[in-house]
């Protein structure tokens, strides 16, 4: 299932996109997507009923129709830096011997097709196309990554957007060029993992004003989805509506030779993980 909300922000509805591209209605089944319908079966499958038979749902007018985040109420987002190997090397980073972790809040989350703002002195703002994995059943303490990928509940495309000298030259810890307001918009669509039967070849590709950056695979991770998960519950109690984002492959700004084409007010980013969704932003500054 393709599973989204739609709406102004903060008033989004429950929607489902149907096997012949309407857009359905899932008000009447759902109040939201959240981690509270992923965990719910008996709910679930009412929704995957009805996407077999989709006229019953009600269809929705989707022009002009603004596309939120494909989740609500967000538990936690949990990240992972260096996970692909052309990545590491086009910044000159050893490969880890163990999964980087680092936290961005909930609050970072916005639509796929919203504003990014640029941070106020900002001089370095980067782009980062990832797959993100949304979590369907508490994970803790996982044997192995066949028993951790039955915890994900689906997949989603996610923007990483980071500020690189708030990150690495400013001291501390790099959630400070992780946070910023507006630095992590999502979706279009939360795809349900029975429609992602292999999340290790997905193709992932990201444009700023047309041009080509990003061209990468998730083959190239070096943690794959399935140890992700379970080298996370080992530290932490993964909840249904948490969010992993798992990576960036090569081609980022601040790989680039110098003077590196950091982002800027006025750019465009189109970003996708093939089968999940675009995403398209214009940047302003804060």
């Amino acid at each position: 299932m393709k599973l989204l909300r739609v709406g102004t922000a903060g008033s989004e509805r429950p929607a489902l996109l149907d096997r012949n591209g309407t857009l359905r209605d899932l008000s009447g089944l759902v109040t939201d997507i959240d981690g509270e319908l992923l965990a719910d079966a008996s709910t679930l499958a009412r929704v995957r009923e009805a996407a077999r038979t989709p006229d019953v749902l009600p269809p929705l007018d989707a022009d002009g129709l603004r596309v939120g985040p494909p989740l609500a109420r967000i538990g936690k987002i949990v990240c992972i830096g260096l996970n692909y190997h052309d990545h590491a090397a086009e910044t000159g980073a050893a490969i880890p011997e163990e999964p980087i972790l680092f936290f961005k809040a909930p609050d970072t989350v916005v639509g796929p097709e919203d504003t990014v703002l640029v941070p106020r002195g900002s001089r370095k703002t980067d782009w980062e196309v990832e797959l993100a994995v949304v979590i369907g059943r508490t994970a803790r303490y996982l044997d192995s990554a066949e028993e951790a990928l039955g915890h994900v509940a689906g997949y989603t495309t996610s923007h990483d957007v980071s500020e690189r000298e708030f990150q690495i030259e400013r001291g501390g810890t790099w959630d400070k060029g992780k946070n910023c307001e507006t630095f992590n918009p999502l979706g279009p669509w939360l795809v349900t993992a029975d429609e992602v039967p292999d999340p290790q070849a997905l193709p992932l590709r990201l444009w700023v004003n047309g041009e080509l950056k990003q061209d990468g695979t998730t083959a190239e991770q070096i943690f794959p989805v399935g140890e992700v998960v379970r080298y996370l519950s080992h530290f932490m109690t993964l909840y249904p509506g948490d969010v992993i984002n798992t990576g960036t492959p090569a081609g980022v700004a601040m790989g680039r030779p110098e003077p590196k084409p950091y982002l800027r007010a006025g750019d465009v980013v189109e970003l996708e993980v093939e089968g999940l969704g675009r995403q398209r932003q214009e940047l302003k500054d804060a």
